[in-house]
């Protein structure tokens, strides 16, 4: 009889190969779907948010109608790119949306709600199937172990990094210093030092970090209503959303 772990190796290797990811994957070890947080006392948010999925990066996606946040994961931006291991550049930000996309896109997704971000994101650990995204992003190379808030996934990206998959293969900058970076550079521009650029298009209102593959592209223009945004936080308590990758 085929073991569920082979069955699963060869589910998630298939998911790779869609994505088009520079990657092998390792056996997965299945984690059932028990939620592991429970909300405080009063709270209406439930344990377990349920729904379709739909992603907006590599780790960030809409659960229904619920902006999840996948903890203890950080993945390279969808600007970002990495270098294989002969030198050349790759897209690991759009291969790692990729990824998580075949995993998750208008999936039936079940999340273990276990806080809500600064950015009043449901963080939580996320199945499909249950498979662990959040930890088959870390063992595949498409996502580093978010080691500021979690120690949850540090053994899993030592064993990525031993097998050089994904962002491993070759140099690769932290998602967290890619993004310091790219602030520093636009940061002296906007008025203020306000580098978020809040854009109003056939799509809604959608701000644009200095990051996002399209910031170059979006210019600002006051009379229509757009502007510019010192946080993410300000950015959503106007109303604004992230851009969302296709």
């Amino acid at each position: 009889m085929t073991s569920p772990v082979s069955v699963l190796s060869v589910k998630l290797n298939r998911i790779g190969r869609k994505a088009g990811a520079l990657f092998i994957l390792a056996p997965i070890i299945l984690i059932p779907a028990i939620a592991r947080a429970v909300t405080g006392p009063g709270s209406d948010q439930p344990a377990v948010v349920t729904g379709l999925g739909r992603i907006v990066d590599g780790d960030t996606l809409d659960v229904g109608q619920t902006r999840v946040r996948l903890e203890g994961i950080d993945a390279p931006e969808l600007a970002q790119t990495c270098q294989t291991a002969t030198g050349e550049s790759w897209a690991c930000g759009k291969a790692s949306a990729d990824f998580l996309r075949t995993m998750a896109q208008q999936r039936d997704l079940a999340c273990d709600r276990t806080g809500t971000d600064k950015y009043r994101r449901t963080l939580a650990m996320c199945f499909e199937d249950g498979i662990n995204i959040n930890e088959t992003m870390v063992r595949a190379g498409m996502a580093w172990a978010f080691v500021r808030y979690s120690k949850e996934y540090v053994a899993v990206e030592a064993d990525a990094r031993a097998r050089k998959v994904g962002v491993w293969q070759g140099a690769a900058e932290a998602p967290w210093d890619f993004r310091h970076h790219e602030w520093q550079v636009v940061a002296t521009a906007p008025p203020k030092g306000c580098a978020i650029k809040g854009n109003i298009s056939s799509h809604g209102h959608i701000y644009h970090m200095p990051w996002s593959p399209w910031y170059d592209r979006v210019k600002i223009d006051e009379s229509r209503g757009e502007r510019w945004f010192c946080s993410e936080a300000e950015a959503l308590a106007a109303g604004w959303r992230p851009v969302a990758v296709n």
